[in-house]
């Protein structure tokens, strides 16, 4: 495949209400989408969606646009790459972290080949592993602190939810927002046997917050997700040990390097899967055979983001050893009906189709161009 053009384009969508975790809060979906062309009429998508402040990674949307400006793009454009793993070699030279970046040049890259192709990124993604993707993903809902810090508003949340038939609940947790709110969301879920789980983000400290852990491993939880700081790898094993409630990792999970380490520390074996956070689908695969080696249980995370960047997160989740449900949801849930790039729906049942076409031929004609703001275009010599 030769990359002929890239266009990089701005994308702003507001949020319907302002999700907060326990370091920040977003009121709107600020990210980047490129758009590859191989010049014989094909092209890829992807999403870079780093948030504008560093509460959730070190990787910021400014520093990522630049990398993307002034390395990645120019490295990327007018090359020719065999596969998206050779792209993804290729942006990994002399680039340490800046996952964000790479993830969106690299998920465009298997975006292009599916267009090429006539699949979707599922298929290609079965076929690397072996293995054979599931049609449909299950979806849960990922509820963030109210903030209005009222367990009404939350229970109100959780009822709806269960409603709308989502196969999982998700709570963010916070010091201070913890075992009160998951008693309120067993309330709304009113004896259902649906999964319920929560995500600290990092807020809690080891050991000193060990008694507010505990209090959660009282409540038959189906995971405690990222308790304590991304790097605290030791902490997370010995609070596996101690917590008889699943420790899910997430900002942990960086790359397959961080994953092996997980396994040899003997730490939790419950991960959340971002494409983006990991640097792309070819780290997702490596991720997910050392999991099979392991015996550790994968979903797939979001950001959230678009409709755009959330296709690599269905394909990754239509993946066998992706067994709990995704945090994929609806794209009228955070963005509104109509306003998506791509809008994402789910059934009453909670599953949601995973698509058998590229990105590319599901954005509706001039859908780009009417829902992104100005453009940057890098183009290869003419051959």
């Amino acid at each position: 495949m030769r990359i002929a053009r890239v266009r990089l384009r701005e994308l702003r969508l507001p949020l319907v209400e302002p999700f907060i975790i326990s370091g920040g809060t977003m009121r709107e979906r600020r990210s980047l989408l490129v758009v590859l062309e191989d010049g014989e009429g094909h092209q890829g998508v992807g999403e870079c969606p780093p948030f504008e402040l560093p509460f959730y990674s070190d990787e910021t949307l400014a520093g990522a646009r630049h990398l993307l400006q002034a390395v990645l793009i120019p490295r990327l454009v007018g090359a020719e790459v065999e596969s998206p793993e050779a792209a993804a070699r290729l942006l990994e030279v002399g680039v340490r972290g800046n996952r964000f970046a790479r993830a969106a040049l690299e998920t465009a890259v298997w975006d292009l080949e599916a267009d090429r192709r006539g699949a979707g990124l599922a298929q290609l993604l079965g076929e690397r592993l072996g293995v054979t993707p599931a049609p449909a993903i299950a979806c849960g809902v990922a509820l963030g602190i109210p903030a209005d810090r009222s367990l009404d508003t939350l229970r109100r949340w959780v009822a709806d939810a269960v409603a709308q038939g989502y196969r999982r609940v998700k709570i963010k947790v916070a010091p201070g927002w913890d075992e009160p709110a998951v008693l309120a969301a067993r309330e709304a879920l009113e004896g259902r046997d649906l999964p319920l789980t929560v995500d600290g983000n990092g807020a809690f400290e080891w050991p000193e917050h060990e008694a507010s852990l505990r209090a959660l491993d009282r409540h038959g939880l189906l995971y405690i997700e990222q308790p304590l700081a991304p790097d605290e790898l030791v902490g997370h094993a010995r609070l596996a040990e101690t917590l008889q409630t699943p420790v899910c990792l997430d900002e942990t999970l960086r790359d397959a390097r961080a994953a092996r380490q997980v396994v040899e520390l003997g730490g939790p074996l419950v991960w959340n899967v971002k494409v983006h956070r990991v640097g792309g689908l070819a780290e997702v695969c490596r991720i997910a055979a050392i999991a099979g080696s392991a015996g550790a249980r994968l979903w797939a995370g979001t950001m959230p983001e678009s409709g755009v960047g959330s296709q690599a997160a269905i394909a990754a989740a239509a993946l066998p050893g992706f067994v709990y449900p995704s945090d994929v949801e609806p794209s009228a849930r955070w963005f509104g009906a109509g306003h998506d790039l791509i809008e994402l729906e789910m059934s009453k049942d909670g599953m949601m189709a995973v698509p058998e076409v590229s990105i590319t031929r599901q954005l509706g004609p001039g859908r780009l161009e009417a829902l992104t703001g100005p453009v940057q275009e890098f183009a290869s010599p003419a051959r």
